[in-house]
């Protein structure tokens, strides 16, 4: 069995905290912590190094002229040639400007470099590189030269004669000091400076961990990856559209299908929602200040189901998330049921006319009054028979003459005149675009005698003309349509019928949707008498061969 010690578990956690997001960020900062500590330390050391050079090299410049000024160093450097005691009878001047200025070395040097006499007796007779020195061109110079491979600060004054030529060179060069004592004399109390703020990088570094770590729920790098990338997934695969938009109306989540479902593209995300190009009904939603929402609104080419919730965080609320799902097939289906459901009310009332009617025969036949019972049999087929000889006749479609037909006994039934105009025109069409048809048709019908109840002399008039693509116009006999309600009454919900609270607005909002599929136009205007009509442009037509 492996026995697992105290240090061994401690080394453990150890590494194991090192390997989270707390611990990596704690190193991290703790080297810009040293890397800045490192910085001020090397900025230190060169303005120390500059300040030395300056200070030093001009106190090497006047030593170096104290020596050269000396007359017997004046007076050993005119013999010619020069005497070989010169480094003894001169050793005590070189030795007097070392020990007064603190210099490493002191020399005599000839025009050509060799040392005449120096404080290091070893160096006599040897050569001294002077490219770089004006002192052999007559003036003072001070730099830095390369002393038996140690790096040095020199200050070199040359010994004239009287004519002004160089009889000699006076050289005192000094060693620069070490980085730890550039250091030290940098300033009193830069190491103790350098030291404190390392100890409040490395505590400041380490509160700033523990409160990521924090804040990260103590998730790790990879878990937070791994999360972001789940969510992603997740929202762009589902069928529902999602979008999120924040307390200042602008988009933080959009998902692939609310793009579609909305028509903008992903580069949404960050803007206001006003400023996208979605469609007003459901930017109204989603800037609205109410939190829960439940509606149902018909785009321009979709009719979209939206669930809207408001969002938080650590009990404050951050904006809102609001789902939606394509309903365009729902409300097609909710349209058919509409148009089976007229046709069951049309039979209704049809059934209680007839019954009516035959009430009436029964009654003559009972009292036997034949010949009123012929007149009236005879003045019902001729009205029924006119209706349908005025609607077949300029409609070829049995399904949209069929409506129509179906239409006029409905709406008389509420007291209002159905008419069909005389310049109308149909052709056989397709089942598919008889289908949309009659949807539009029926809904314009439906809403306009809606609306004409209750008015002087209600009528509603239908002009159907499929001679430059489809074109179908009902006008009604009521209040009209306000210019400001023109196009919020195709959104869901909205209708121009002020006695039935809420509308039918799912009626006028597939109207639209459905000439927009068919490319065409919808425009709502007022008539003359006080009226509205609605004008169906559609741009192309499928006939029946």
């Amino acid at each position: 069995m492996t026995h697992v010690t105290h240090v061994d578990a401690k080394k453990v956690l150890v590494i194991k905290y090192m390997r989270s997001l707390a611990g990596q960020f704690l190193v991290f900062q703790l080297t810009v912590v040293a890397v800045v500590l490192v910085a001020v330390a090397a900025v230190s050391v060169a303005q120390s190094e500059g300040e030395f050079r300056e200070v030093r090299g001009q106190r090497m410049i006047a030593v170096a002229e104290n020596m050269a000024s000396a007359p017997i160093v004046r007076e050993r450097a005119e013999q010619v040639p020069p005497d070989p005691f010169t480094s003894r009878t001169l050793a005590p001047e070189v030795d007097r400007a070392v020990a007064l200025s603190g210099a490493s070395l002191a020399e005599i040097l000839g025009p050509d470099g060799t040392v005449r006499a120096s404080s290091d007796p070893s160096r006599i007779g040897a050569r001294v590189d002077l490219g770089t020195s004006r002192a052999d061109e007559g003036r003072a110079w001070f730099g830095d030269a390369d002393i038996e491979g140690t790096h040095s600060l020199v200050g070199q004054v040359p010994i004239l004669s009287i004519d002004g030529d160089v009889l000699a060179v006076a050289s005192v060069s000094e060693q620069y000091p070490s980085v730890w004592a550039l250091l030290s004399g940098a300033g009193e109390g830069l190491l103790v400076y350098l030291g404190l703020g390392a100890a409040l990088g490395l505590v400041a570094s380490w509160l700033l961990s523990r409160r990521i770590k924090r804040h990260t729920r103590g998730l790790e790098v990879a878990e937070i990856a791994s999360l972001a990338d789940h969510r992603e997934a997740l929202l762009h695969s589902i069928r529902e559209g999602v979008i999120a938009v924040n307390n200042d109306g602008e988009i933080t989540l959009l998902n692939d299908s609310a793009q579609d479902l909305l028509g903008v593209p992903g580069s949404a995300v960050g803007r206001r929602v006003d400023a996208v190009g979605i469609d007003p009904a459901v930017v109204a939603l989603l800037m609205s200040s109410d939190a829960t929402q439940d509606v149902v609104i018909a785009t321009r080419t979709r009719v979209l189901a939206l669930s809207r919730r408001a969002a938080t965080s650590q009990g404050m609320r951050i904006g809102t998330v609001t789902t939606m799902r394509d309903s365009t097939e729902l409300a097609a289906l909710q349209s058919q049921l509409s148009s089976h459901k007229s046709v069951t009310d049309t039979l209704r009332a049809q059934t209680h006319e007839f019954a009516n009617q035959l009430h009436t025969i029964s009654g003559l036949v009972q009292l036997g009054e034949y010949d009123s019972v012929r007149d009236l049999v005879g003045t019902l087929t001729r009205r029924r028979a006119e209706i349908s000889d005025a609607v077949t006749e300029r409609i070829s479609d049995p399904a949209v003459a069929a409506l129509l037909i179906a239409k006029t006994s409905l709406a008389a039934e509420s007291g209002v005149d159905l008419h069909l105009d005389p310049h109308s025109h149909l052709a056989t069409l397709d089942p598919a675009m008889a289908t949309d048809v009659i949807t539009l048709l029926g809904n314009l019908i439906d809403n306009a005698v809606d609306v004409s109840v209750g008015a002087p002399h209600a009528s509603v008039t239908v002009q159907i003309d499929d001679t430059d693509g489809l074109t179908i116009s009902v006008v009604d006999t009521g209040p009209g349509v306000p210019e400001h309600l023109r196009e919020a009454i195709f959104a869901r919900g909205v209708t121009s019928k002020p006695e039935v609270p809420g509308g039918r607005g799912i009626g006028l909002a597939l109207v639209r949707l459905v000439t927009a599929q068919h490319g065409g136009t919808i425009d709502v205007s007022d008539t003359p008498d006080g009226g509205a009509q609605f004008l169906v442009r559609l741009n192309a037509v499928s006939t029946h061969a």
